[in-house]
């Protein structure tokens, strides 16, 4: 069994693609995390290959339950709100405190199972192989399997937007698991929602604590370029914790390297760029800043130079 994994990942589309070759997913709004199964120990890695193990231990008893020896699963760690949907800011707040009772870990994939390596089977087969596995469990909220829907994905797409859904994954049904982002996995957003990079903050006009808004920014050909401000979607406690950590990386120069040109900025707190946050917006102007911007939340299973505009 190898030691990990990386993640397939996604590629972003316009529209699902058409045809009977293709499975439709939903898109959760969770963090992508890499399960291990060995002998009976249980282990989460993040995609850039860090340890959540312990952040998860109702999961991992979860896990542990399986008929198998030896498995590696991919999947999404997540929280359903008051609607049933997920929710990655109620997923944050929860984030290290008590046992995570309310985590449900959606499974996807399944590279490895007893002795056989798995990724050069189709998806279509890996996935029987692991609906069967998670039913070994019995009846648990906590272990789900990530059900899909087989061609039709523009129908698939209209009726995730119209419930409120973050979007869909689509996939080759004949396709391979592959540690790579590639045209076999292609994601379509309802809305428009990535990662950015933080640079600074701006203090607050109206004393708000922590800062009035965040300075964003993502990277191309190695360098950081900025990409607007975000100052709505945080509570009072976020606004004081998020600032007390970027007071900790505080930086005399913009990270940036070109320095943006726009109102606003004269003020700021530069910082060191090793936060990542999650922004949802309407759309991206011709000069590559965002439009009515919305916290998410922090991105701690995201690598800073993996940013990039999607």
């Amino acid at each position: 069994m190898p030691d990990f994994v990386a993640p397939q990942l996604a590629t972003l589309v316009k529209e699902p693609p058409s045809g009977d070759g293709w499975v439709h997913e939903i898109k959760f709004d969770g963090y992508r995390m890499l399960c291990h199964l060995s002998n009976g120990k249980v282990r989460f890695w993040s995609r850039n290959q860090k340890d959540w193990t312990s952040k998860f231990p109702r999961v991992s008893k979860a896990i542990a339950s399986l008929k198998a020896t030896t498995a590696i699963l991919d999947g999404e760690i997540v929280i359903m709100d008051a609607r049933g949907m997920t929710s990655f800011q109620k997923l944050q707040q929860s984030m290290g405190k008590g046992d995570g009772a309310n985590f449900i870990y959606e499974v996807f994939d399944l590279m490895y199972l007893d002795g056989f390596d798995l990724t050069r089977s189709s998806l279509i087969d890996r996935k029987l192989a692991l609906k069967e596995l998670i039913e070994s469990a019995g009846k648990t909220a906590v272990l789900q399997f990530s059900d899909h829907q087989e061609g039709n994905g523009a129908l698939f797409f209209k009726s995730a937007c119209k419930y409120g859904l973050e979007g869909i994954v689509s996939k080759r049904a004949d396709a391979r698991y592959q540690s790579a982002r590639n045209q076999a996995w292609l994601k379509t957003k309802c809305n428009l929602r990535q990662e950015f990079v933080i640079a600074g903050y701006t203090p607050s006009e109206k004393g708000l604590a922590g800062f009035g808004s965040l300075i964003l920014g993502v990277y191309e050909k190695g360098s950081l370029i900025y990409a607007g401000r975000v100052g709505t979607g945080f509570s009072i406690k976020q606004r004081a914790e998020l600032g007390k950590k970027l007071d900790k990386i505080a930086r005399p120069t913009p990270p940036f390297a070109v320095i943006p040109k726009v109102r606003g900025l004269a003020g700021a707190v530069w910082t060191e760029p090793k936060l990542v946050a999650e922004v949802a917006f309407t759309e991206f102007t011709s000069d590559g800043s965002i439009r009515h911007p919305s916290f998410q939340g922090l991105r701690e299973d995201k690598k800073p130079h993996e940013v990039h505009r999607e």
